[in-house]
C-alpha cells in the first residue's frame, strides 16, 4: 500500500462519528411562482441562458435538431438523441475536446436561479459539461422545482457520486469588470422544456 493509501485510509477509519441525527432544516418556503416553467425561463435568461421555444406536440425535439443541424460535433448523453460518439461504455476525457455540441437530459430544474442539476448518470463523463463548446440540456417541465431549499430536498444530490448545479454559460468578470462569456467553459448553455414521455430518439 502506498504512502498515499495508507494517509487515506487512517482519515476514514477515523473519521468523527458523532452518533447523533442531523437537525431538520426548514424549507423557507415563499409564494410559488404562478408558472414554474415561465419564472425558470427568466431566470435562465437573466444568467446568460437560453430557453428555446417548445416544439409542436407531434415533434417536441424539433428546436433541438435545428440547433444540431449545422453542428460538426455531437455528443449525446441521452437516448433521445443520437450522437456522433458512444458514451455507454469506457470514455476518455480527452475525447471529448472537439465536441462542438453536448445534449443531455437534466435531473430536475431551479425556478429561482434557471439552474439545472446535472449528475454522473445524467452525464455519462463528468467533463462533458465542460468541454463542449456548446452544452444543450432537455428538462422536463414536470422536474422545476421552486427554490434552492426544494431544490436540496432533492434525493439526487444524496445518491451520486458527482452532480453540479449549473447556471447558464460559464462566465468571468473579474478583469476590469467585463463580463466574458464562455472564457472556463462553455460558450452558451440552452435549455428545451420537454417531457421525456414526450421525447422520442432521433437523428441529428
Amino acid at each position: 500500500m502506498s504512502s498515499r493509501a495508507t494517509i487515506l485510509a487512517a482519515v476514514r477509519a477515523n473519521l468523527p462519528k458523532p452518533g447523533r441525527e442531523l437537525p431538520d432544516v426548514p424549507r423557507f418556503e415563499s409564494d410559488q411562482p404562478a408558472s414554474l416553467a415561465a419564472a425558470f425561463c427568466e431566470a435562465l435568461r437573466r444568467m446568460g441562458g437560453r430557453a428555446l421555444e417548445p416544439g409542436p406536440p407531434e415533434d417536441p425535439l424539433a428546436p433541438l435538431k435545428a440547433e444540431l443541424r449545422t453542428s460538426r460535433f455531437v455528443c449525446s448523453a441521452t437516448p433521445e438523441i443520437q450522437g456522433a460518439l458512444d458514451l455507454s461504455g469506457e470514455v476518455d476525457p480527452h475525447a471529448l475536446a472537439d465536441v462542438d455540441h453536448a445534449v443531455v437530459r437534466a435531473s430536475f430544474g431551479v425556478a429561482e436561479t434557471g439552474s439545472v442539476l446535472l449528475a454522473d448518470r445524467d452525464l455519462k463523463v463528468n467533463a462533458l459539461a465542460y468541454l463542449a463548446q456548446h452544452l444543450i440540456v432537455l428538462l422536463d417541465p414536470a422536474a422545476i422545482v421552486a427554490n434552492m431549499h426544494a431544490a436540496y430536498a432533492r434525493p439526487e444530490l444524496g445518491v451520486h457520486a458527482y452532480s453540479a448545479f449549473h447556471s447558464g454559460p460559464s462566465a468571468t468578470a473579474d478583469i476590469e469588470g467585463v463580463l466574458v462569456q464562455g472564457a472556463q467553459g462553455v460558450r452558451s448553455l440552452s435549455v428545451l422544456l420537454a417531457p421525456k414521455i414526450a421525447a422520442r430518439a432521433v437523428t441529428h
